[in-house]
């Protein structure tokens, strides 16, 4: 029991790091079909936010709080200026967006080289998360992973609030179901398209800040980070929150099994193979979004 309780655990904690890292996705993907291969460059752009205030802020744990909002208030930033001076121009055209992003993200990889140095850097963990948990069993659960994983329910929590109980999450949801529909009822998409975009790459910083407490940071990071992002998003429903709510913390589990039964390489053959298998059997992923397109 106590074997399967730790591989179930870490199983949560793995699917707590993607889905902090494709919440933001989901949101910009479900809304705009807009393919940002830039967004793990927003991610890694909170990474870096975190290793630069550490050198001014002494306190670990200070710096870890302060930068969450900065690292949302700077990523969210990069991917308004993205989505006003390129994406705006592609939304019609998704596999141009697909180029265009990801010709953005080397440029913003080599800024990073140029800018921190291409060797991985690395921050502090504030004292508190740096320990374990130890649960009756000989259970211990590492205090990094248990505020990950608070931290990914809360960021999806208070999104999904935003978006069913706020005037912008009904704009929102009314351009997701019918873009031109909404227009012409007097709603702003190109502002509501700004503030998705805004929203949805500043959760990509926070993805970014909790990612420094469990290794190194580098300019690569977010390419090794962006394909799970967009299997998650796709396995669980374009524009579906809880859908992507459900696959991030499957498919953690089932890595977690796969790496526990065999090695990390396998795992992520069979996490793969799953994958597959499923979208071949519900290509549309596990839910599907409602519009009111008569097309």
């Amino acid at each position: 029991m106590t074997v399967l309780f730790g591989q179930l655990f870490t199983g949560i904690s793995i699917g707590a790091v993607l889905l902090l890292i494709a919440i933001g996705l989901a949101l910009t993907f479900g809304q705009m079909n807009v393919i940002n291969m830039a967004h793990g460059e927003f991610i890694m752009a909170g990474a870096y936010t975190t290793y630069v205030l550490q050198q001014s802020i002494t306190g670990a744990g200070l710096s870890l709080v302060v930068a969450l909002p900065v690292a949302f208030v700077v990523a969210g930033t990069m991917g308004v200026l993205l989505e006003v001076l390129l994406i705006r121009r592609l939304y019609a055209r998704p596999l141009d967006t697909l180029l265009v992003t990801w010709g953005v993200s080397l440029m913003l990889q080599q800024l990073a080289r140029d800018v921190f140095g291409s060797p991985n850097v690395q921050t502090r963990a504030p004292e508190l998360l740096t320990g374990n948990v130890a649960l009756p069993g000989g259970l211990t659960i590492a205090n990094n992973r248990l505020f990950i994983l608070a931290l990914a329910l809360a960021a999806v929590a208070a999104l999904t609030l935003a978006l069913r109980l706020t005037p912008l999450g009904r704009r929102i949801r009314a351009v997701v179901q019918n873009r031109d529909l909404a227009a012409v009822s007097g709603i702003a998409t190109s502002r509501v398209d700004r503030t998705t975009f805004f929203l949805g790459s500043g959760l990509a910083g926070l993805a970014g800040v909790a990612l420094t407490l469990l290794g190194p940071i580098g300019p690569t990071m977010g390419t090794n980070l962006i394909i799970d992002a967009f299997l998650v998003v796709v396995v669980g429903g374009i524009g579906q929150l809880k859908g992507s709510v459900i696959v991030a913390f499957a498919l953690g589990v089932l890595q977690a099994t796969g790496e526990y039964l065999t090695t990390l390489s396998v795992a992520k053959v069979i996490v793969f193979v799953a994958i597959v298998a499923f979208l071949q059997w519900r290509p549309q992923g596990l839910f599907t979004l409602r519009t009111r397109s008569l097309a």
